[in-house]
Formats: structure tokens, sequence, C-alpha cells
């Protein structure tokens, strides 16, 4: 649920890990020169052309996050994070999404698979529905895409988690 009636879109939350807040002067040549702004303005454009609302929140707190997927139990239809490098070893953040009931999909600019060995191994991936990676900005517009189609498989009504 959105909270807004019945005929509210769905509500996709999407989290914003560790470092995400410095995109567009970390690293651009992993992670490219767009700012983690316009990534959340591509994702919020795609998810309303798809029927879909985004509300975007980024921490550099594991906490935070933590509490955030529990906040959107009950009130979001789907969860896309990007969990940086908590992705790696946040037990705590797989737990919580383990017991969010809605769709969740795990985002990465980059591939980590092509990266160091110890960002091969993920604990949100057991997780989550899918994994979309290696494609830069264009994986926020394809993580909604991914949740728009797995909400339509479902048969999830607008307004439903």
């Amino acid at each position: 649920m959105t909270g807004a009636g019945p005929a509210s879109p769905p509500l996709v939350l999407l989290l914003s890990g560790p470092n995400l807040d410095l995109l567009g002067d970390r690293e651009p040549s992993v992670y490219g020169t767009a700012t983690l702004a316009d990534h959340v303005a591509a994702a919020a454009a795609e998810a309303a052309q798809l029927g879909l609302v985004v509300e975007h929140h980024q921490s550099n707190h594991e906490g935070e996050l933590v509490e955030l997927v529990h906040a959107a139990r009950g009130r979001a239809a789907a969860i896309v994070v990007n969990a940086g490098a908590l992705t790696h070893y946040s037990w705590s953040l797989h737990d919580a999404l383990a017991a969010y009931q809605g769709v969740v999909v795990e985002l990465h600019l980059s591939n980590p698979a092509s990266r160091e060995p110890w960002r091969h191994t993920s604990v949100v991936a057991p997780v989550a529905a899918g994994t979309v990676a290696g494609f830069g900005g264009l994986g926020y517009r394809l993580a909604m895409r991914a949740v728009a189609e797995i909400l339509g498989a479902s048969g999830v009504s607008e307004g439903s988690p």
C-alpha cells in the first residue's frame, strides 16, 4: 500500500547504501559521472511510465537501511536496493529483506563479479528476485522494468504490496 488510497500506484522503495551519495565524484572510471540524483530521477521517470511511484532514501548507516526495510513492510510493493559495500557482508540487511514480503531487486552500477574477489559474494542476492548489475545508470531503469514485470506477473494490483 502507498497509503494514498485504493487507486494509488504501487510504491517502489529505492534504497542506496554507503558512499553512493558520492556518485559523480567517486571513481568515475568505475561508477560514471552521473550523480545519485541523476540515477534516482531516471528511475522515477521510468517508474512513472510503468505506473509505479518511487520513494528514495540513501544512507551511509547500515541500521538506518534496515529500519527503512522494516518500515516498507505492508507499505511498499517492492524494494530496489543498491546496498554498496553492504552487499558483501550485511547479514542484518539480508535478514530485514528476507522478512519483507514484497519484491526485492538487487542493483549495482558496476558488475561486482568482474571486480575484486571480495565483491563476488552477495548476501542480498539470496533474498532478491534478481540482480541488475554492470549496466551503469541504465540499471536503474532496468530495475524498475523488472519490478513492473514481476508485479504484473504476480497479479499485484495497484495499491497492494
